[in-house]
């Protein structure tokens, strides 16, 4: 069988990504220390706990379970956070990469999906993004993104790495079984904001800055079902398996939902709105954030097929309010679970 390392599989979007290596024939190696991922996300193949830290474990794991590739999804990937404390970022996201990539020379393992983000464009100065949009990021987690690719990129020209940077837009949505889903310590991202709010789970959702030069004067984002994203992964894998030589890809729709929009398909979804408090603008939030999808289209015959807002909306909803509540029920979960999950 052909095994895949998946540094980070017991994340929200590794995680859905070994469950479509797992469809396709692949036997997913979860590469993980748990220090943000979820063990009951972990369903596909074996796994190994330790940190990117560990480059003994990595070759260890590499060699242990003869793997032929990587996906690396390892990194953190809160914006804010990344503004408080850039160092663990830097740290995380790209110096301890190194390990990986040594783990990946000294064990001859030459292919490599990379986890990016449209962070690395910062704030385009036109729409839609594509992958010759300059790098300019806004933000440390974007900088160190940008960072990773050039390691990668180095590695490549140095011990033959071929890679596929996959730069991907804003990951939304679940698991349409409900066996994985979105699931954060504290959440970030918008829509699960928004279903919580929508189910009575929190008072309100925010809407930060409603004077952008939009339609309705909200942000406008590029929402990607997380399946979508998990499905390039592995044709991104199949792409380099193949011999295709090293790439970056944009991952993306091509349309873009404002916050207003996405708050109105989280709501018929549910069945009833949020309440909704507006506040100013975060700094470095850019009005709009789109991309040109056909490079993936054209490199590995990616394209978004899930993607339309009121499938991300639909999944994320069942997830959150007829899935959850039985995994918690079924597994010895965080407090933090336990307490998002207790009104269902």
């Amino acid at each position: 069988m052909n095994r895949v390392l998946v540094t980070g599989g017991a994340g929200y979007v590794g995680s859905h990504a070994c469950k479509a290596l797992a469809k396709r024939g692949y036997i997913p190696v979860v590469y993980d220390d748990y220090r943000r991922g979820n063990r009951w996300a972990v369903r596909w193949g074996p796994s190994v706990e330790a940190p990117l830290e560990d480059r003994a474990a990595l070759v260890a794991a590499m060699r242990d379970h003869r793997v032929s590739a990587v996906l690396h999804f390892a990194a953190y990937a809160y914006v804010g956070e990344s503004m408080q404390s850039p160092s663990i970022y830097f740290r995380n996201n790209a110096a301890m990469s190194i390990n990986l990539l040594d783990a990946m020379v000294e064990t001859g393992v030459k292919a490599l999906v990379l986890s990016s983000t449209c962070a690395t464009y910062g704030i385009p100065a036109a729409l839609p993004i594509t992958e010759q949009t300059p790098l300019a990021p806004v933000n440390p987690y974007g900088a160190s993104k940008v960072m990773l690719e050039q390691l990668v990129h180095w590695y490549g020209q140095c011990h033959g790495i071929r890679h596929c940077a996959l730069r991907y837009f804003n990951a939304a949505g679940a698991d349409t079984d409900g066996e994985i889903g979105e699931l954060h310590d504290p959440e970030p991202h918008l829509i699960p904001l928004v279903v919580d709010a929508a189910l009575g789970r929190r008072a309100f959702v925010s809407i930060y800055g409603t004077d952008y030069p939009t339609a309705d004067g909200t942000a406008v984002r590029d929402y990607v079902h997380v399946a979508d994203l998990a499905d390039a992964h592995v044709l991104a894998l199949r792409y380099l398996q193949s011999g295709g030589a090293s790439a970056v890809a944009n991952l993306g729709t091509g349309c873009g939902a404002s916050i207003r929009e996405v708050i109105d398909a989280v709501s018929l979804a549910v069945g009833q709105r949020p309440g909704v408090i507006e506040e100013p603008r975060r700094h470095g939030d850019p009005p709009a954030l789109v991309a040109d999808p056909s490079h993936a289209q054209q490199l590995f015959g990616w394209r978004a097929a899930r993607s339309d807002l009121a499938t991300i909306a639909a999944s994320a909803v069942r997830w959150q309010r007829d899935f959850l509540p039985e995994i918690m029920r079924q597994q010895a979960l965080p407090e933090f679970v336990r307490a998002h999950a207790q009104h269902v």
